[in-house]
């Protein structure tokens, strides 16, 4: 059975490469229009300045919208110890950086002693 195509609001992960920011931000819900309407801070035009000429790239900005031209790309985002790989897939488009580099781990408690 072939994999069905994702879609984010009725268009293709190539049509969403195609589409400005301003276009882009029609699409996305209002917490992440707003942040992107405020225009990006040094260190977000910094981390896109980067991604046009590497495919790896270091970046503390865990609150950067994930846009569509990063699809493809892999960012390390760091969770406050160390920097975790992220492959930006088509399905991360429109939700944040820190979303997906978790800071907590499973606390993996062993069984206790029988007296």
């Amino acid at each position: 059975m072939a994999r069905k195509e994702f879609q984010y609001r009725g268009y293709t992960g190539e049509q969403l490469k195609e589409l400005s920011v301003k276009e882009f931000m029609a699409l996305i819900p209002s917490r992440e229009r707003r942040s992107l309407s405020r225009g990006f801070t040094h260190e977000e035009q910094n981390l896109l300045k980067k991604l046009e000429n590497k495919d790896k790239v270091k970046t503390h900005a865990r609150q950067m919208v994930i846009l569509p031209k990063m699809i493809g790309k892999t960012i390390l985002v760091h969770n406050g110890k160390d920097f975790v790989e992220l492959t930006i897939l088509e399905e991360m488009v429109g939700g944040r950086l820190g979303q997906f580099a978790l800071t907590r781990k499973k606390a993996g408690h062993s069984s206790g002693g029988k007296k």
